[in-house]
């Protein structure tokens, strides 16, 4: 579990990027942390590897007070997947780029060469194996990052924007695999403005304004609601605007995603005029 209690972060330059967060994440749970630029979110997640140590307050992983323990110690548990990969990259080919954190982990060449494999075939990034991760495309590299991060099989997989630069078809299979990581027991937390793919992976929703938490519940109840929405500087998801307006003809205005509405309109649909 990771715990944050009275969590406080202030930069040298003196902004208050944080101030008073609670908040815990347990194991094998899906998170989504939304809210307005500079509303916090990425310092939140920089202090579960421990880039970033508490001004004040505690964050803990699995009951260790970050404060007392290294970056690479805490990597070992949290895996953090920079919103842009080239801050991540430091070797000449993706496959290079994937055995690097199992290297400096120690892993046994035959241990890291079965696991970059198993990545490489899992992200579809085979092909890439031999190229330089800085030469691929945008939605590529993220792939890349992902992969070198998923190649140590840390406990907690932390992804910072990882929508940005994927058409919907990797959506859907970056959706599908988190799906896949949940019910192996892991647990996934994404920093996202992508309201759409938030509402269709429907993880619990924490939405952030000015360093504090100012939301936090099912993604149905968050990202249908105008006042939340409104005060996190989100935009409502368009089958949530939808089925707002079909709230008169008795549909539900808490569906947020395509299945579910495709659901309910069968549904009436079957009762016939």
């Amino acid at each position: 579990m990771i715990e944050i209690e009275g969590l406080a972060f202030k930069y040298p330059n003196g902004v208050l990027a944080l101030d008073d967060v609670n908040l815990k994440i347990g194991e094998g749970e899906f998170l989504a942390l939304m809210g307005e630029n500079g509303a916090g979110k990425t310092t939140l997640i920089k202090h579960f590897n421990g880039l970033l140590k508490p001004t004040a307050g505690v964050v803990r992983v699995d009951g260790l007070d970050t404060r007392h323990l290294s970056v690479a110690s805490l990597s070992r548990k949290v895996g953090l997947v920079f919103q842009n990969p080239d801050h991540q990259f430091f070797c000449e080919t993706v496959r290079e780029e994937i055995s690097f954190g199992l290297l400096n982990f120690g892993y046994p060449r035959h241990m890291i060469e079965k696991r970059v494999n198993q990545v490489l075939r899992m992200l579809d990034l085979e092909r890439y194996s031999e190229s330089s991760p800085f030469a691929l495309s945008g939605g590529e590299k993220k792939r890349v990052a992902l992969a070198s991060v998923l190649a140590w099989n840390p406990k907690y997989l932390v992804l910072d924007e990882p929508t940005i630069g994927q058409d919907a078809l990797q959506k859907e299979r970056l959706r599908n695999f988190i799906i896949q990581l949940i019910t192996q027991g892991k647990c996934v937390v994404v920093v996202s403005h992508d309201v759409e793919f938030v509402a269709e992976c429907k993880p619990r929703v924490v939405v952030l304004s000015k360093g504090r938490i100012i939301a936090d519940g099912p993604a149905h109840k968050i990202l249908s609601s105008e006042e939340v929405v409104g005060r996190g500087s989100l935009i409502m998801p368009q089958i949530a605007e939808l089925m707002k307006l079909l709230k008169k003809h008795g549909f539900p205005a808490e569906v947020i995603d395509v299945y579910t509405a495709c659901m309910e309109i069968q549904k009436r649909m079957s009762r016939g005029p």
